[in-house]
């Protein structure tokens, strides 16, 4: 077998348009003298919805960065219970025919029997049962992330869906979270704390915005940090633990010379007294 050319794909005269922009996949191919190549197709926004296993879908460093904190982050949190996996772009099947398969930025599932190296996750088959999806918008993703799988997820029973989103403001991009929790009656809006923070009852978090950064919250409103912070404050107090132990080493060796001192003088002749004048 062999990787074909890509395939050709019409574009407006005058204006040049990335076919590959949503990403692609590839689709095997037989040609007239019977050799199987794959060739490369472009993705559309309907596939980006609907994703097939082994897609590649393209996103930004500002969606990837967030993605890989939230799932760092939340497995760390729930690393302690075998029963509750945290998924990133792992195609998921839902328990209901109503909704077709969907591929979440992040979601957490409880009530799983054993972990296993997904591809796609059956909700049904797995017993699983859905606990929080986030969704991190783009510009081209918004209407179905905001709109169109806040019905879906609704009708999937997924029990708090976060939508995280990415506007472009000039030469940053401005991030806002907001989210729906599940009642008797379906979705409602996510309560927010005086902060705009939500509280997420799988993980026992809060997710929300500081200084423009998505970030998690302890219970008492400590940041999580990513790894890349932790890993900067474990080397600044190993750094901190080192000069202290240089400062108590320099400490203990002036210790020791004023104790050989104070040694050598005790042990030194005494002097005989002078005789006192006129005596």
């Amino acid at each position: 077998m062999a990787i074909a050319a890509p395939a050709s794909t019409a574009q407006t005269p005058g204006r040049a348009v990335d076919p590959f922009r949503f990403g692609w996949r590839y689709v095997r191919r037989e040609l007239p003298d019977g050799e199987e190549v794959f060739e490369q197709v472009p993705l559309t926004l309907h596939d980006v919805h609907y994703p097939q296993e082994e897609d590649f879908i393209v996103h930004s460093d500002d969606h990837e960065r967030i993605r890989g904190y939230l799932y760092d982050a939340l497995s760390a949190r729930l690393a302690g219970d075998p029963s509750t996996v945290v998924l990133t772009d792992v195609r998921v099947a839902w328990a209901t025919p109503a909704v077709k398969p969907l591929g979440p930025d992040v979601i957490v599932l409880t009530g799983v029997r054993s972990r296993r190296n997904w591809s796609t996750f059956n909700v049904g088959e797995e017993g699983a049962q859905p606990a929080l999806v986030i969704e991190i918008t783009s510009p081209e993703t918004r209407r179905i992330d905001a709109i169109d799988k806040v019905d879906e997820y609704e009708t999937a029973g997924v029990g708090q869906y976060i939508i995280i989103e990415c506007t472009p403001r000039a030469d940053q991009v401005r991030h806002t979270v907001r989210g729906f929790r599940m009642t008797a009656a379906g979705y409602v809006p996510a309560p927010t704390n005086p902060q705009g923070w939500i509280w997420l009852d799988a993980p026992r978090v809060w997710i929300g915005v500081q200084d423009n950064t998505v970030l998690l919250f302890e219970q008492t409103g400590v940041p999580i940090g990513d790894y890349v912070q932790i890993d900067a404050r474990r080397r600044e107090a190993e750094a901190r633990a080192e000069q202290e132990a240089q400062a108590r080493a320099a400490a203990e060796a002036r210790l020791r010379e004023l104790q050989q001192e104070l040694d050598r003088l005790r042990s030194s002749p005494k002097k005989p007294d002078r005789p006192h004048p006129g005596s």
